[in-house]
């Protein structure tokens, strides 16, 4: 008699509230245990009980992506349990548009970068050597439209598109006063969308790195508009009824915050999604019934050497440079 299959782990950034909770509900309810890496583990454990998140299938751990500190401490934690991990979920974000001035992380760092981006960007590395020796490894992390200039959202000038420049934010040191990746002054908007382009970037060198050695699959995804989500708290309240609204009725790319779980899901679990380096998007229109496809991004996001230096600029900031990753052959 065979036994079974041992039950599937995933650690999700973010999984209080929004994609990243409703992504930790479609993987629970496929037999997955969830990490629900969160700040603030109350709220993250109110949220999986309203969301019916069965609590044999998920565990709290907490992280803190803002402090570089902290995410250590968290892969120190994660590690001391023993448990196996099968993919790694890289979706928690902060979005502040009104801010007149850059908030600063622990380590001086502008906060939405240091969060959305540096913060993953270490996680990542720190987790690689395990999430290797599962069986399927994924490596899945959330992008956005208005990152990617190919799409018709990436292209709106407001505040302003994003656009890393030639990183000279980042060759500078990124402490006061710099405070953008391009080094020129402060949008709290623009840092958003600089900071999950950067992501994204992240992704194609993590995959021109590690996929051929480790067999992880590497991706990004667009799961669509998810307009009424909580990213969107620190936006105006004018905007927060208007812009769902307008999605759902004028742009049709609303997309359900429990159906962009399960689109996560499927990237992390479905054996449709097995390519390595691939953007994953449903489309700026949303239709009944219309399946995923591979969404190019833009030549400077796709460019192999642009990619490679911010690799290098990023691991001397987060504290990786000299320190090889160490993976299973």
């Amino acid at each position: 008699m065979t036994s079974p299959e041992p039950t599937p782990t995933v650690i999700i950034t973010g999984a209080s509230s929004g994609v990243g909770l409703w992504a930790a509900k479609a993987l629970a309810d496929r037999g997955w245990h969830v990490i629900m890496a969160c700040r603030d583990l109350a709220k993250a454990e109110a949220a999986a009980t309203e969301t019916g998140i069965p609590k044999g299938q998920h565990s709290l751990m907490h992280i803190d992506l803002g402090d570089l500190d902290s995410v250590r401490a968290f892969v120190t934690a994660f590690l001391a349990t023993g448990r196996p991990l099968d993919a790694l979920v890289l979706n928690a974000a902060v979005y502040m548009p009104r801010l007149e001035a850059p908030l600063r992380s622990p380590q001086g760092y502008e906060l939405a970068v240091a969060t959305n981006y540096f913060g993953h960007f270490l996680l990542a590395n720190l987790l690689i050597p395990g999430l290797a020796k599962a069986k399927a490894p994924r490596l899945v992390t959330l992008g956005t439209v208005t990152a990617n200039s190919e799409e018709f959202g990436g292209k709106i000038p407001i505040p302003a598109p994003a656009d890393l420049g030639n990183l000279e934010g980042l060759e500078a040191g990124f402490l006061t006063p710099v405070a953008m990746i391009d080094g020129k002054p402060f949008k709290p908007g623009k840092a958003y969308k600089d900071s999950k382009l950067a992501l994204m970037m992240m992704s194609r060198e993590l995959h021109a790195r590690f996929h051929k050695t480790t067999g992880i699959i590497f991706s990004t995804l667009y799961p669509g508009c998810v307009a009424d989500t909580p990213l969107f708290r620190h936006a105006p309240r004018a905007f927060q009824r208007i812009f769902p609204w307008f999605q759902k009725n004028i742009t049709k790319g609303y997309v359900s915050q429990p159906l962009s779980g399960e689109r996560v899901a499927d990237v992390v679990a479905d054996p449709g999604f097995t390519r390595s380096g691939v953007h994953w998007s449903w489309g700026n229109r949303q239709k009944p019934g219309a399946k995923a496809f591979a969404q190019p991004l833009s030549a400077k996001a796709e460019s192999a050497p642009r990619s490679a230096r911010l690799w290098t600029l990023t691991s001397k900031l987060v504290g990786l440079e000299g320190a090889p990753l160490q993976v299973a052959a």
